[in-house]
């Protein structure tokens, strides 16, 4: 009972999450004429300051359910970024030629994800004080 639950509560989140995404590429594509993937680029980046931001939260401070954490981490932010097509953007880039945007893309992804990670952290830790 529980497993379906939760099943549903992950499904929901990254529905949503997965429609996010796609505004955000389609945003961002008509802003950046580029063959760098913005689109891509600003979800995961985006993405790790939320998950980092919804794992910070002491959830029961603020009386959110286990439930919730889950359709905000795995649900949401699963759906909103995306490893896959991360790696077909770069292996794309790779594959062009753009080993300027190839190498920027992979490092920028990676070092900005990581200190976005822990910023959304941080910003947890002040939003419940």
């Amino acid at each position: 009972m529980y497993l379906l639950r939760d099943f549903l509560i992950v499904g929901c989140g990254s529905f949503f999450g997965g429609g996010c995404r796609f505004l955000v590429s389609k945003a961002s594509a008509a802003m950046f004429a580029t063959s760098f993937p913005f689109g891509t680029f600003i979800v995961n980046i985006l993405g790790c300051f939320l998950i980092g931001f919804f794992s910070g939260l002491p959830y029961a401070n603020f009386g959110v359910s286990p439930q919730a954490k889950l359709l905000l981490t795995t649900g949401f932010c699963g759906g909103f970024t995306t490893f896959s097509t991360f790696m077909n953007e770069n292996l794309s880039l790779l594959s062009g030629g753009n080993n300027l945007f190839f190498f920027l893309y992979l490092v920028g992804s990676f070092a900005l994800g990581l200190l976005c990670v822990w910023g959304g952290m941080a910003a947890a830790k002040v939003v419940a004080m």
